[in-house]
This record gives structure tokens, C-alpha cells and sequence, in this order.
């Protein structure tokens, strides 16, 4: 038994580790802060504004409150999340900030007021300006984190943040209500966005230099449909993540009709399941982290998807109170797992160039897919009943999981790279200064050269096509003044690349070699789109350079 705890102990103890290192990561950790602002923000905003509404206007001004906003923030998360491509991702973060510091405030000053219009259409504006800031972190985070562990890691203190947020937010809303009234509340919730803007500000991460954006930055978010439209992998994640979020949608209006029509709970019933998700989404963070040790993020995804959707079939089929709180626990665990295992794969199988666009139409999915969830459940109940409506709904992942396992393993085949590859880009200093996401794309483009003794790599005076990377075995460098000897790990043929110049020696196997070959136009495009790689790289060509005569 003991024997059989030791890989889950080693990967639990190395998925702690890369939380640790998350978090000693400076840029992460303000990142991770100002998310965990942002959230309660939100949330806190849409439980005042809701409470707003219903008190000018009933339920069925929140209803229609709610509809538009969700609709409005659909259409226009495409357009505000192409900031992120064509502009510093932290200064989108920090712009969308700032813009909710002014239109909250304007809604509390707006509710002192009594003008409920005002509200209305400046807590609308809040919704819209929000769709910038998640497709920006999103699209940051990969070249903030250092190792895939990494990345999850953030991503797990991302969806961890959420669920406080979920809690937090409504709590800090609730209270200020009973103690000053709208006003207050929302003052309170400009006061989170200030809190998010203050750390935003301090990140300054590495970046490529002016200039040097793709063309395809300045065609606005069609870039990031074509990027969809062209990558199969894409369109299932969205696909999937969409049908999670709008089975959410429907959680979100089956968790009242299950208490107070299924199980006659009343209202605090309704506080009872919502509370049990909650925990459960806090335990399912944790979960994700021990998970990610295995390195099967795809996996994940399929067992948090099948989670989601199961625990709404148990509630059918047993509608008691103790199998509910389980059962919605259960679900709460599934979401924090679709969450970080789907951005995850998402981070690590979008092109950088439209990082932004592609989250930003994964977060017009979402956005979309909750508010259509929620509206189908009115009908749903009305014509198959409450059980029905839960047997429907908590089909639909159990059912797209079984269908789509295959397909989601190759996308966790296209989103990582075998170890060996990885650790060569990493044995080279200037490499190993790239962002995770380029380090992993070189990666999956080196080529095996396997030289035996004695066979020339290359010659003096050749053109200089591609860079190599010795994994194992010596190379014997012929110089002008005599033979230099590299043993593994090392790498030879920069030079001719940086400086674009013949090769400058001679390079032979002294014994059978294997060695990983880059092409020179993927090898200039990263090391001179990145800062801190382009200065390491040309260090190393100047040493290089006055020992071969160059």
C-alpha cells in the first residue's frame, strides 16, 4: 500500500514545488494578486448590481439586466481581447483596471443619484471591459512561467483565487449592502479593481522589440478565428469548454429549482448547495495540481468534464439533501479541473501571435454558452420536469467525453514535447531564457542527427543552415590554431547564423554523437525576438567570435 502511495507522494511533492516556485516568481505572484482582485471584484459587482435591479424592478428586471449584459460582453470579448496581441499584455490588464475603477465608481455615484438607467448602463460597460483582462492574463502567463509545472501551477492559483473570489465577492457585497446600501458596495468593488491595477503595474516582463509583431497583428481578431478555423485542436477545446460552460449556465439556475422544488430547502437551501460546490471547486484546484505531475493535462480535462456533468444524473436519479451536498461537491471538483486543465492546453497550443484574439473567442463562448444554458433551463423544467431537466443536462459531458477521448489525446501530444527535446533547447543559456511556450515550440522543431566517429557535421567556409545542439558524445572544433574539444551538452553553429557569415571551423565527431539540429530561420526568429536571449546569444558569439578569428 505504501509502495503504491509513493508516485502519488513524489508527484504531489513536485506539483507543490512548482507552486512554491510560481509563487517566488515576482511577475506571477503580482499577476496572481491582481487576478484574485479582479475576481472578487466581479463577482461582488454582479451580486450589487443584481440586488439593484431587483429592488427597481423585480426579478424581471434582473433577468433582462443580466441577459443584455451577458450578450453585450459575448459580442464584444473577440474585439477587446485582440488588445492583447497588438498591445503589452500587463498594460491591456492595467488599462482594463483603471477603466473599471472609473465606471464602478460612476455607478455608485450613479445609485446615490437614483438613476437607475445610469446604473445599468455603466455596470454593463464594467461587464464589456472586463472581457480585455482574462484573455490578457491568459496570454501573459505562458511567458511569465519557466517550466510546464509552472504554468499549471499559476493556473491552479488562478482557478483557486476564482473560487474565493466566488465566495469573497458575494460576502463583501452582501455585507456592504446591509451596512450602507448600493453606494457602498460599490465603492467597495472599485476599491478590488484599484487593488488589481496597483499590482499590474509592477509587472514588467521580458518582451520582444518594437517592431517586430507579425503581420497578421494588425488584421484584428480574424486572425484569431482563421488561427481556430485552421487548428483542429482549438476547435476542440473551445468546443468542449463551451458545453462545460453552458451546462454551467444551467447549474446556475438548476441549483435554485433543486432547492426549492426538488428538495424544498427554501432560500437558504439554496446558499447550502452553492457552498458545497464552492468547497468542492477549492478541493478540485488541489486536485489539478497533483494531477499535473502526471503530465497528462488531456486526461484531466476528459475526467473533469465527466465530473461536471455526472454528479447533476446522481441528483436525478437520488434527490436527497445528503446526495445533492455530495453530488454538487462533486461537480464543484470538476470545474476547477476543466478550468485549469483547459486553459492550460489552450496556453500551450495557441500561437502566440494570437494568444489574445483566441481567448478572447473563448471568452465570447463562455460568456455566450452560460447565458444560453441558463435560458434553456426554464424550458427544459417546463417540459420534461426538474428531473428531467437534470438527466438532460448532466448528460451532455458524460456523453462528449466518451466521444471525443481520442482526439483530446492528441491535442496533449501536440501540446507538449518529449523530455529529451525540451532539455536540450534548455541546456543552451540564451535559449533557456526564452518564455515556456517558445521554449516547447523549438522543441517540437528540432531534428535527431545521430553522427558516428570521425563524420564531418559541418566545414569551414559552408553556409551556416542550421544550429546544433550536442546531447551526447564530443565534437573536435578545427580551429585556425588548433582543436577545441566540446563534450556533451553543448552547441556549435551560431555564429554563421547570428552573423550571418560562412561557418567559421570545422566540426567533427570524435565519437559517435547524437545532436538536435534547429533551422536557422526558427533559431532567428526566437533569439532575436527576445531581449535577454538576443543579449546572452550575442555574448556568446563575441567570446566565440575573437577565439575563431571572426
Amino acid at each position: 500500500m505504501l509502495a503504491a502511495l509513493g508516485p502519488v507522494r513524489s508527484r504531489l511533492t513536485e506539483s507543490f514545488r512548482a507552486l512554491h516556485g510560481a509563487f517566488r516568481n515576482p511577475a506571477i505572484r503580482r499577476i496572481e494578486l491582481a487576478y484574485a482582485g479582479s475576481a472578487i471584484g466581479l463577482y461582488a459587482n454582479s451580486v450589487a448590481v443584481s440586488v439593484y435591479a431587483y429592488r427597481h424592478g423585480g426579478a424581471t428586471a434582473v433577468g433582462l439586466f443580466l441577459f443584455a449584459r451577458l450578450g453585450a460582453s459575448s459580442i464584444a470579448a473577440p474585439f477587446s481581447a485582440a488588445l492583447a496581441d497588438r498591445h503589452r499584455q500587463e498594460r491591456v490588464m492595467l488599462a482594463a483596471d483603471l477603466i473599471r475603477v472609473a465606471t464602478v465608481a460612476g455607478t455608485a455615484v450613479a445609485a446615490a443619484a437614483g438613476a437607475s438607467a445610469g446604473v445599468y448602463v455603466l455596470a454593463t460597460l464594467t461587464s464589456i471591459v472586463a472581457t480585455a483582462f482574462r484573455p490578457a492574463e491568459a496570454s501573459l502567463m505562458p511567458a511569465l512561467a519557466a517550466t510546464p509545472e509552472e504554468l499549471t501551477a499559476a493556473n491552479v492559483t488562478s482557478s483557486t483565487f476564482d473560487s474565493v473570489g466566488a465566495f469573497a465577492g458575494p460576502a463583501l457585497a452582501a455585507f456592504l449592502l446591509a451596512l450602507g446600501g448600493s453606494t457602498a458596495a460599490f465603492a467597495a468593488v472599485a476599491a478590488t479593481y484599484a487593488w488589481s491595477a496597483w499590482f499590474v503595474a509592477r509587472v514588467h516582463p521580458q518582451r520582444r522589440p518594437e517592431g517586430e509583431s507579425a503581420g497578421e497583428e494588425a488584421e484584428g481578431f480574424a486572425a484569431g478565428v482563421r488561427a481556430v478555423r485552421h487548428e483542429p485542436r482549438l476547435q476542440l477545446l473551445i468546443g468542449l469548454y463551451g458545453a462545460q460552460t453552458l451546462v454551467a449556465g444551467a447549474y446556475g439556475v438548476l441549483v435554485v429549482v433543486v432547492a426549492l422544488q426538488l428538495l424544498g430547502l427554501g432560500s437558504a437551501g439554496v446558499g447550502l448547495l452553492e457552498a458545497a460546490t464552492g468547497v468542492g471547486a477549492i478541493a478540485g484546484a488541489l486536485i489539478a495540481l497533483a494531477l499535473a505531475g502526471r503530465r497528462r493535462t488531456a486526461a484531466d480535462l476528459c475526467f473533469g468534464l465527466f465530473l461536471f456533468g455526472a454528479p447533476l444524473l446522481a441528483i436525478g436519479a437520488l434527490p436527497h439533501v445528503w446526495a445533492a451536498v455530495i453530488a454538487l461537491a462533486l461537480l464543484g471538483v470538476g470545474n476547477s479541473i476543466v478550468d485549469i486543465s483547459a486553459v492550460t492546453l489552450l496556453q500551450r497550443t495557441v500561437p502566440a501571435a494570437v494568444a489574445g484574439r483566441v481567448f478572447g473567442l473563448l471568452e465570447s463562448t463562455i460568456v455566450g454558452a452560460l447565458a444560453l444554458g441558463s435560458l434553456a433551463v426554464p424550458l427544459l423544467v417546463h417540459v420534461i420536469g426538474v428531473r428531467g431537466a437534470l438527466f438532460a443536462a448532466g448528460a451532455l459531458l458524460p456523453v462528449l467525453t466518451l466521444l471525443t477521448r481520442r482526439p483530446l489525446g492528441n491535442v496533449d501530444m501536440g501540446a507538449t514535447v518529449p523530455d529529451e527535446q525540451l532539455a536540450a533547447v534548455r541546456s543552451v543559456a540564451f535559449l533557456n531564457a526564452l518564455p515556456l511556450q517558445r521554449q516547447e515550440a523549438l522543441a517540437a522543431a528540432l531534428t535527431r542527427v545521430e553522427l558516428p566517429s570521425g563524420a564531418t557535421l559541418f566545414s569551414r567556409g559552408d553556409a551556416g543552415d542550421r544550429f546544433y545542439v550536442l546531447a551526447d558524445g564530443t565534437l573536435a572544433i578545427e580551429l585556425p590554431d588548433g582543436v577545441k574539444h566540446e563534450a556533451a551538452p553543448a552547441f556549435v553553429g551560431e555564429i554563421a547564423l547570428l552573423r550571418d557569415v560562412p561557418r567559421t571551423a570545422t566540426v567533427r565527431a570524435e565519437t559517435d554523437a547524437l545532436l538536435w539540429a534547429l533551422g536557422r530561420t526558427e533559431f532567428l526568429d526566437a533569439v532575436s525576438g527576445h531581449a535577454r536571449s538576443r543579449s546572452a546569444a550575442e555574448s556568446v558569439v563575441a567570446s566565440r567570435g575573437a577565439l575563431f578569428g571572426v
